[in-house]
């Protein structure tokens, strides 16, 4: 078993990292807790293992989107356990979260899709269809941080930290994605 961030770290195509504090941690920490440090922040969240090889960007950049695909979806579980809101603007807001989740949870699914049926004859294409769906994403899970603006309610905070976390690997997917269209032609796109 590999695990993601070793890989990342051993990885001479990664030299760039959205977590500052990557290279220290990966220095001082044995792998599993690196693993978890970046990948699974300390959450109430089930932690996601990332098992088997991870060997090419590739294989990186699918592994990614796998945990953000998982935190969308334990975060949309989350908001359909909300209940009790009292104000019009709550249940909207909430509403519209839940919908904006869907819609993430769809666009990295075909991001995976994509990034698992990649072809040299139309790599650029797909290259370019997995960032416009993983910046999608992105895109719904700031808008449902928006709807949550101006409401006042003991569950705002715990929406945002969730959603919040989902954007930020859902951003470090978008990075692995990144990386992996920088990287063509130096390392095979794998299996």
């Amino acid at each position: 078993m590999v695990h993601l961030l070793r890989c990342i770290a051993q990885s001479s195509w990664t030299k760039l990292t959205l977590y500052p504090s990557l290279q220290e941690k990966l220095r001082k920490n044995n792998e599993r807790d690196t693993f978890h440090y970046v990948v699974h922040r300390p959450t109430d969240y089930t932690r996601e293992r990332i098992e088997g090889p991870a060997n090419t960007p590739r294989d990186l950049a699918q592994a990614a989107v796998k945990v953000s695909i998982a935190r969308a979806r334990k975060v949309s579980n989350y908001l359909s356990t909300l209940s009790g809101l009292k104000k019009k603007r709550e249940r909207v807001a909430l509403s519209d979260c839940v919908e904006q989740i869907y819609d993430s949870v769809d666009e990295l699914s075909k991001t995976l899709r994509e990034l698992k049926h990649l072809r040299e004859e139309t790599f650029r294409w797909q290259m370019s269809n997995a960032q416009t769906w993983v910046s999608a994403a992105l895109t719904n899970e700031d808008t449902c941080l928006d709807g949550f603006h101006e409401v006042e309610s003991k569950a705002k905070d715990d929406v945002k930290r969730k959603i919040t976390n989902v954007a930020r690997v859902t951003s470090n997917a978008l990075y692995m994605i990144n990386r992996l269209d920088e990287s063509r032609g130096r390392p095979k796109l794998g299996h």
